[in-house]
């Protein structure tokens, strides 16, 4: 009998026996691994914290306690056990359920993440939301290894430690090793520690010790010293205790008694207490724990093998283009140094790590550190390239603004997933970027039609006298060829491709290829539509574009990146300024909301970014009997 189909609440977990909890970790780990090898998703995170999630909804009572998960990458058995069992097949898939926790799709997702470090700083807002309205409920954050690189993480723990409010941060260690004797010495001095009695003492001890006069006082931090000293030899826990919290750890985070014990002894702390957990990242499937990063995130798979099922493949990725290109730059240029926050392999520069590994920096997941850095890099005298995926370099946007714009230097960010990535949804879709860079005082904006333009324009960015960012998609590219030799593309210039009397498409980046198919559709309707190809956001190619309004009188622009604020508003600012009321302009871009998850085809043409949307939307401009009545057609 399956156990994982009686379980429709967290509360179900109570009754069961510590053989019957482990039965269910099992059948936990199928459930996730069948599903992402169909679907994708966050596989190796999810089976690490299998026994940690049951532990975790065994202690405490969600969603009156409420958990909070940092990234979310974690969260498939904690989506398991809280309610969306039967759901779960349609993780990640278009109208399914988030590969995240989200708000809106259940009670017990309690704070909507998705980009990391942010656990801590929500927790203890939610702690102090509590103790301000009179509550008493527990308030917990889990955090892995990789997010306490992440500087917010550090600001979170700081002020926690100084409100020392009834808060548990779990830290789920999934990197560090550790022997067996010393393993068990820890597991020792963890169980003495939360032992309630203990923690009652040490309170009281403490408490008198400073009620009494100064040699009272001394004999604390006498005290005070030898456990430090002593929790150090054995430990990582001074870091932790210097920021005010309560250190318990290093343990098991696959013993689900230990965890059970541990957590129910906390339960009854009211301060702020951490918890080290050490687990295995792929717990329970041999693919996932032998090669962890490749199964952090991956698409579909065959479970027997771990063999990762391709996709159309073909073509280089625009990723791969593009470290291949910083390669071949850096070989002719050594001011060249690259940079990335956590994603050498995701942002393709792990190959010029190897080449270069004195001119490459991972900052960890730290994009503000990384954008700031990167300014002193170029203040320096160097050109340092920032490769970042789009969503994540939104979380920098004052250190690009006030380090980096604000001086004029010669950063260049290559903006890796620009436009929608797919499955992952909201928080990962690189749908902002146009509009919170176009703004900025001396930045030049760009994005390539394909794969060999990316090349030229980040050989462009990076000879440049200022800060640049190219941006381009997630996913692979046309198979068109690669010059061999690089060149600079003349600044603020578009391209025309194709001549026509009816219309002007002017596409950007990923939309160019769409609105040549669409021409042509329109043109075996006997609608001529020119397309250009702009490839400058900043600064427009206002001559090509002005010459356009005036010629066809209709100008329709195509970009993958919301409405407010991006291509499509500085044509309109453009011909508002040449004071230009007349010209019929039509804006496609995504709308004022959050797009959804779906596979990246599916969203496009949801939202009329493909061929036949953009189609239909030209052939309603030039079509309308108002605009044949302006044209004197009727």
């Amino acid at each position: 009998m399956s156990l994982l189909k009686t379980i429709d609440s967290p509360q179900s977990l109570k009754a069961l026996s510590p053989r019957e909890l482990q039965a269910l970790a099992q059948e936990l780990r199928q459930e996730i691994i069948a599903t992402c090898a169909a679907n994708g998703g966050h596989l190796a995170p999810s089976l690490g914290v299998v026994e940690l999630t049951l532990a975790l909804h065994r202690v405490f009572e969600s969603p009156q306690d409420r958990i909070v998960w940092d990234v979310g990458h974690q969260a498939y058995a904690h989506k398991l056990l809280t309610g969306r069992r039967e759901r779960f097949a349609t993780l990640r898939t278009f109208g399914g359920i988030s590969g995240f926790p989200k708000r809106a799709e259940s009670p017990h997702d309690v704070f909507d993440v998705g980009h990391s470090s942010t656990s801590i700083s929500a927790a203890l807002g939610m702690a102090a939301a509590r103790d301000l309205k009179g509550g008493r409920n527990k308030v917990v954050a889990v955090i892995g290894d990789g997010s306490m690189t992440g500087g917010v993480a550090y600001e979170g723990l700081n002020h926690a430690g100084h409100l020392n409010k009834d808060l548990v941060v779990i830290l789920n260690d999934n990197e560090m090793s550790i022997a067996e004797n010393v393993g068990a010495l820890s597991n020792f001095l963890s169980r003495s520690i939360t032992s309630e009695f203990v923690h009652k003492i040490k309170k009281d001890v403490e408490g008198f010790l400073e009620g009494l006069d100064g040699l009272g006082r001394g004999m604390l931090k006498v005290a005070k010293r030898a456990e430090e000293s002593l929790k150090g030899l054995f430990t990582p826990g001074m870091l932790f205790e210097a920021f005010g919290f309560e250190y318990i750890g290093p343990i098991d985070g696959h013993d689900i008694e230990e965890l059970t014990r541990t957590l129910e002894n906390v339960r009854r702390f009211d301060d702020a207490v951490l918890i080290h957990v050490l687990t295995r990242k792929g717990k329970g499937y041999s693919p996932a724990e032998e090669n962890p990063s490749l199964f952090h995130g991956v698409g579909p798979f065959e479970v027997s093998s771990g063999k990762i099922l391709k996709g159309k493949g073909g073509a280089a990725s625009y990723t791969a283009v593009f470290g291949d290109t910083m390669k071949k730059i850096a070989a002719d240029d050594d001011r060249i140094v690259a940079i990335t926050a956590a994603m050498p392999d995701g942002t393709g520069l792990a190959g010029f790590g190897k080449d270069y590994p004195e001119r490459f920096f991972d900052v960890g997941i730290a994009e503000q550190h990384g954008v700031t850095f990167a300014a002193g890099l170029a203040a320096g005298g160097l050109r340092p390239v920032f490769a970042v995926y789009s969503s994540f370099l939104q979380r920098a946007y004052d250190q690009v603004f006030h380090d980096v714009c604000l001086q004029n230097l010669p950063v260049t960010f290559a903006i890796d997933r620009a436009g929608v990535v797919g499955s992952d949804g909201p928080t990962h879709h690189g749908v902002f970027d146009l509009s919170y860079l176009r703004h900025l005082p001396n930045m030049i904006l760009m994005a390539p039609k394909d794969e060999n333009e990316l090349q030229h324009m980040l050989f462009t960015a990076v000879n440049g006298n200022g800060p640049a960012a190219v941006r381009y998609p997630r996913g692979n590219g046309y198979g068109v060829p690669l010059d061999q030799q690089l060149h600079q593309v003349p600044l603020g210039k578009g391209e025309m491709l194709r001549g026509g009397s009816d219309a002007t498409i002017l596409a950007v980046g990923t939309m160019v290829r769409p609105s040549l198919e669409a021409a042509a559709i329109l043109a075996g309707e006997g609608i001529e539509v020119s397309v250009c190809n702009a490839r400058f956001i900043k600064p427009l190619d206002s001559e090509l574009i002005l010459a356009e309004a005036r010629r066809t009188g209709v100008l329709c622009t195509v970009e993958e990146n919301v409405l407010q604020g991006g291509f499509g508003s500085a044509v309109l600012e453009l011909l508002e300024e040449a004071e230009m009321p007349g010209v019929r302009v039509a804006r496609l871009g995504y709308p004022d909301r959050y797009v959804e998850q779906g596979e990246q085809p599916e969203l496009r043409s949801i939202y009329g970014l493909d061929t036949g949307g953009i189609a239909s939307a030209v052939r309603s401009l030039v079509t309308s009997d108002d605009w044949k009545t302006a044209r004197g057609e009727q």
